[in-house]
């Protein structure tokens, strides 16, 4: 203990960039979700090389029992594992392989199968022989956490709500990590065991202070099992005995202890919880209870005003309690691509500091490298909820991510900087603990600023054109609920058709990047109003991308789907070729072609027929006005599009933006209708009946300007926005929250 003790005070070497593979094979009744068809990385093996081209030297791996071993244990399938485990070693990666991850085993075991330890030490021993040279194993992932899920709460297979059942469960797979290691270290005596955990921290009022302290306690019970800590001094292993775990099964840990060689922590926004005996202030979701109180279970990012405890005094906790060597062996946040890089960030910055402090800290860990899917529901539905990682893989390749450039930085022991992590994220602003979003008075600016950084001062800031617009308005609003500073600019502060006024608001502002919203937007009055739709929607972008190409700044403009003819008879990508029908489509592809002349890293993004919750200027606003007034709505049943909600455009754009992508980009939601199916599906949604609805030929509307028959957009580059039914579906949600103001936009 007392090397332990001065090791304590010398700084230790920096903690190297780890990746992860999300891997779970999770079972939801008789139906399993296995995350690495899903994300077909199964399919892949050049994933490995795009992880290697990072500069990771340490993955965690799935050499899983379930696919490995699906029938029995006597037919075991090495092809997949063969050839991902040997192209890992030639590459130099070295995997850190895991056996079980959420899972509860092949069909013919399960979490509550009395020889599902010995059964895995089998598992293990096999891969063992088959690997002799892989170094560090994690035979079960989140042991705990696995147990919690399965049998206390229900959600997974076996689908139990018991406290017995959940420290069986709990302790088989603690049983089976300590069996499986003793079989590995037959093979390589050397290897080592990386125990991971989710080590998430509960507050609470006070009159429920004793299931906070109870549920502290208990999360510290992978560890104090597996190192042979757990005695009968402790409460947990009172509360054991209390559920009725025989004293002979608890005394086994603490005659074969197996203390992990490094301790795993797992550790997200979400894995701090908040328990408020006030229920009435949340959901009927958040409900729950002891046997002895009810209460809520929420987020205590959420409802605490003090926040959350940092990463580094989180992993302060183990060191003190464990002094052994640790490693944050998972570290994801499912949102925005500037809040995933500031979450990283933090927890990245949190563990160079422990180590400077002489904490043993190894590795970080980026997860998941490729993604995954239907977290959000804890894997209990089948949505296909895709959350990116480092990579996207909504695009026909995997497509590298700011994070990408962010890990590779890195990895190379250099610190990484971009303009967004001037702002904290959202779990740090005061805003997290309301509805977060701004008042629609305060996009009525001039040359205004929104958001500021950590100290204070004025972070490097976007600028945004057209200030009165919904495109801009939209870009500010979702600026703000992202923390990212901005500048919004009407015309009178920044006329982008005249070269000087851009090139003076390019010097006042300094922005790291801009994004043009302004335009000429009235596709009928443009057929006589040619010269000012041309100022605007060519002129206009042409000086901006001349001056962004002379000084590297990055920028964002808008085109169109009425670029096209219509005669494709299919849904149009990126690299079919305009032909337009009237001035405004003109104007739209003029202006792609100044801008790529002048700035080919320019990022233009096409859509189509946007609506929103916040105006009251779009197509679903005006369906839902008519029908409310008992009238019949007419739309046009034979032109084809791909109608778009403002807020998934606005936020995939961003995402795009902070990517570091240029060129051309499709940006529609899924799904292509006729304006009057369009309609139909609006008048459904929204209470009232389709057949209000009346279809006519485009021909019959008196329209100034011609259509396109068909102009829905897809994507080759990739599909980043949801369906036109979730686009919907969040327009009415939206609405319902704050219903428009007519007096605003």
């Amino acid at each position: 203990m007392g090397e332990m003790r001065d090791s304590a005070v010398q700084a230790k070497p920096a903690p190297a960039l780890w990746a992860g593979v999300e891997a779970t094979v999770n079972r939801v009744g008789n139906n399993y979700s296995d995350q690495i068809e899903r994300s077909g990385h199964a399919l892949r093996l050049s994933d490995l090389d795009r992880l290697a081209s990072l500069g990771i030297r340490s993955v965690r791996y799935p050499v899983l029992w379930e696919r490995t071993a699906p029938r029995g244990l006597d037919e075991l399938d090495w092809r997949w594992a063969d050839e991902r485990l040997n192209y890992l070693r030639r590459l130099d990666i070295k995997p850190i392989v895991g056996l079980v991850h959420h899972g509860s085993g092949p069909p013919y075991t399960s979490l509550l199968d009395p020889e599902f330890p010995e059964k895995l030490a089998q598992f293990a021993a096999a891969v063992a022989q088959r690997f002799p040279w892989v170094e560090a194993y994690t035979p079960v992932n989140e042991p705990l956490t696995t147990a919690r899920f399965s049998c206390l709460y229900g959600l997974w297979y076996p689908h139990k709500q018991d406290a017995q059942l959940f420290a069986k469960a709990l302790l088989g797979q603690c049983r089976a990590t300590v069996l499986a290691m003793r079989e590995i270290r037959k093979v390589n005596p050397t290897a080592r065991l990386i125990q991971t955990e989710d080590l998430g921290k509960t507050y609470s009022t006070r009159p429920l202070a004793y299931q906070a302290e109870f549920e502290n306690e208990r999360r510290w019970l992978t560890f104090d099992l597996l190192s042979g800590k757990l005695d009968r001094r402790k409460r947990m292993w009172q509360y054991l005995r209390h559920v009725r775990i025989n004293k002979a099964e608890l005394e086994w840990f603490h005659n074969n202890p197996c203390p992990p060689d490094i301790l795993g922590l797992n550790h997200y926004v979400t894995s701090q919880r908040f328990l408020d005996h006030r229920v009435a202030k949340y959901p009927v979701s958040c409900h729950g209870g002891n046997g002895q109180q009810t209460y809520a279970d929420v987020e205590a990012v959420r409802a605490c005003p003090a926040g959350m405890l940092s990463p580094k005094a989180l992993f302060k906790e183990v060191w003190k309690r464990y002094r052994r060597p640790l490693a944050i062996t998972e570290a994801h946040l499912a949102c925005t691509r500037d809040e995933q890089l500031r979450w990283f960030k933090e927890i990245w910055d949190a563990a160079q500091s422990l180590a400077r402090e002489g904490v043993d800290i190894r590795g970080v860990t980026a997860w998941s490298a490729f993604g995954s899917f239907d977290w959000n529901s804890l894997l209990t539905r089948d949505y296909g909820f895709y959350e990116s990682g480092i990579f996207d893989l909504r695009s026909t390749v995997p497509r590298p991510t700011a994070l990408a450039k962010m890990m590779k930085t890195l990895a190379s022991r250099e610190d990484y900087d971009h303009p967004v992590l001037d702002s904290t994220g959202w779990w740090r602003r005061f805003d997290r603990l309301h509805a977060r979003g701004v008042n629609d008075d305060s996009h009525e600016i001039t040359a205004s600023v929104r958001h500021t950084s950590s100290s204070g001062a004025l972070g490097r800031a976007l600028l945004i054109t057209g200030a009165t617009g919904t495109l801009g308005k939209a870009f500010a609003r979702s600026c703000e609920q992202r923390g990212l500073s901005y500048y919004l600019l009407p015309r009178r502060e920044l006329d982008i058709a005249e070269a000087d006024s851009v090139k003076a608001a390019v010097e006042r502002f300094e922005p790291w990047a801009i994004i043009n919203a302004a335009g000429y937007v009235r596709v009928d009055d443009a057929e006589q109003d040619v010269d000012r739709c041309m100022r605007e929607n060519v002129s206009g972008p042409a000086n901006l991308a001349a001056i962004c190409a002379t000084r590297e700044i990055p920028l964002v403009t808008f085109s169109s789907d009425l670029i096209f003819d219509g005669n494709k008879n299919e849904a149009y990508i990126e690299r079919d070729h305009g032909s337009p029908l009237n001035v405004y489509g003109l104007s739209k592809f003029r202006a792609e072609e100044e801008v790529l002349k002048y700035y080919p890293d320019a990022l233009i993004i096409r859509t189509s027929a946007f609506f929103g919750p916040w105006d009251e200027f779009n197509f679903v606003h005006a369906v839902l006005r008519t029908l409310e007034r008992g009238n019949h709505f007419v739309a046009a049943d034979d032109v084809t599009i791909s109608p778009t909600y403002v807020p998934h455009l606005v936020n995939s754009a961003l995402d795009l933006l902070i990517d570091g992508e240029h060129g051309v980009w499709h940006l529609a939601n899924g799904g292509a209708a006729t304006w009057a199916e369009f309609a139909a599906l609006v008048a459904e949604m929204g209470g009232s009946k389709r057949a209000f609805v009346r279809g006519r030929p485009n021909a019959s509307l008196s329209l100034a300007a011609q259509r396109p028959r068909f102009s829905a957009l897809t994507s080759e580059r990739g599909t980043l926005m949801p369906s036109l039914e979730q686009g919907l579906e969040h327009y009415f949600y939206e609405r319902k929250q704050a219903p428009l103001r007519h007096c605003a936009f």
